[in-house]
């Protein structure tokens, strides 16, 4: 078999790099998060130093850290828990859609873009990154804190309402009608109660199915069936986060805590990718124009999403620094609202340059955010706060 030696050598220098810029970020106490995505900007498109053989194999790579990061998420909660927090936090559901839909909205309407331009940034502002906060929360310690459960109930309710909404929006995108629009809907929401209902009644099995004491074994099985409820995810239009998510609320007890060992590393070496590319997709020269409108658009949706994670984890009586833990949690996009500016794609590129730099802003932002929001880190895991 013929090896590239140019994708080997652009590779290993890639990670050798991260390895370096983390560790540092790790020096001040700070996810590496930001830094992957500066890398990335610097070697993609208009970077610095582009890296052509390796692109093709991180454009592959990049989803499987999102999916990694959502099922290592999932196994720390139960499934009967998590439904009980869902049921508990649709109000805050609605509060987020209200708040954080509403200003991408209104600066598509101020700029005098057309209804789906609108319609696209109201929903790059409204979804926070369940992958860029999994990662956060876990780099930070955080989750065993009593806030954790709020944060991750109102993203999984994100990535529901991102499963009624990106069938609709991909059809209004490409010129379809609303009657196509609204058929694509209805079939992802059914398909996707379905997919949970699934998980919540006969998940226990998918824990009986992968169980194994050899760890090779355990990770082949946790990891293929992972990517197909993923994949299944995928193609109705659902997230494949979701579907990830809920693989890992079906491991419970010991077959869960081996599965943390061995998804570890694989989790992290595939999420320093995932990062990577987010910046390796962005044209820093598209960052420029709309940069200003991005940064007070960015201010204004932080402090929305602020008041969303406070309001969230005071439904769960959580003191007012886990409160704002919480909200700071929430600060950060990302794949999603990618997503959304692929759709868009150069039909509207006035949205779609504001989108861009909107979501690289926050996506740096956010960990940065998060690393002070609600006071010093802690020894506080687990704690009441």
């Amino acid at each position: 078999m013929q090896v590239s030696g140019a994708l080997l050598f652009q590779l290993g220098a890639l990670l050798a790099t991260l390895a370096v810029l983390g560790a540092m970020a790790r020096r001040f106490a700070l996810s590496p998060i930001p830094v992957y995505l500066l890398a990335g900007l610097s070697l993609g498109k208009g970077g610095l130093l582009p890296v052509a053989a390796a692109g093709d194999f991180i454009t592959t790579a990049a989803p499987i850290g999102v999916v990694l990061l959502l099922l290592t998420l999932g196994v720390e909660f139960s499934a009967t828990e998590f439904a009980s927090s869902l049921r508990h936090h649709l109000p805050s559901a609605g509060v987020d859609i209200v708040l954080n839909a509403t200003p991408g909205a209104a600066a598509g309407w101020l700029l005098g873009l057309n209804g789906v331009a609108i319609l696209a940034l109201a929903g790059v502002t409204y979804v926070s990154s369940s992958g860029v906060i999994a990662r956060v929360l876990e780099d930070l310690g955080r989750l065993g804190n009593r806030e954790t459960p709020a944060v991750l109930s109102v993203l999984v309710l994100e990535d529901f309402a991102m499963a009624a909404y990106l069938p609709p929006f991909a059809v209004l995108a490409s010129g379809g009608s609303w009657l196509e629009a609204v058929a694509g809907m209805a079939a992802a929401i059914g398909a996707l109660l379905a997919a949970f209902a699934a998980s919540y009644r006969w998940g226990h099995h998918v824990g009986r199915l992968v169980e194994h004491p050899d760890s090779e074994q355990l990770l082949l099985r946790v990891l293929g069936i992972t990517l197909m409820v993923a994949a299944v995810a995928e193609t109705l239009h659902a997230s494949a986060a979701v579907g990830a998510f809920l693989v890992g609320l079906t491991l419970t007890g010991a077959t869960a805590d081996r599965a943390r060992q061995v998804l570890g590393p694989l989790r992290d070496l595939f999420a320093a990718i995932f990062f990577l590319a987010i910046g390796l997709s962005v044209d820093p020269r598209e960052l420029l124009p709309m940069l200003p409108v991005a940064m007070v658009l960015a201010g204004v949706t932080a402090l929305t999403k602020l008041a969303t994670g406070v309001l969230a984890a005071r439904r769960d009586g959580v003191a007012r620094r886990g409160q704002l833990r919480a909200g700071a949690a929430l600060i950060a996009h990302g794949e999603f609202s990618l997503i959304i500016i692929g759709l868009v794609g150069t039909a509207i590129p006035a949205a779609a340059a504001l989108a861009t730099a909107y979501v690289f802003v926050m996506a740096i932002a956010g960990p940065v955010l998060a690393r002070y929001g609600g006071g010093p880190l802690p020894a506080e895991t687990g704690s009441p706060n």
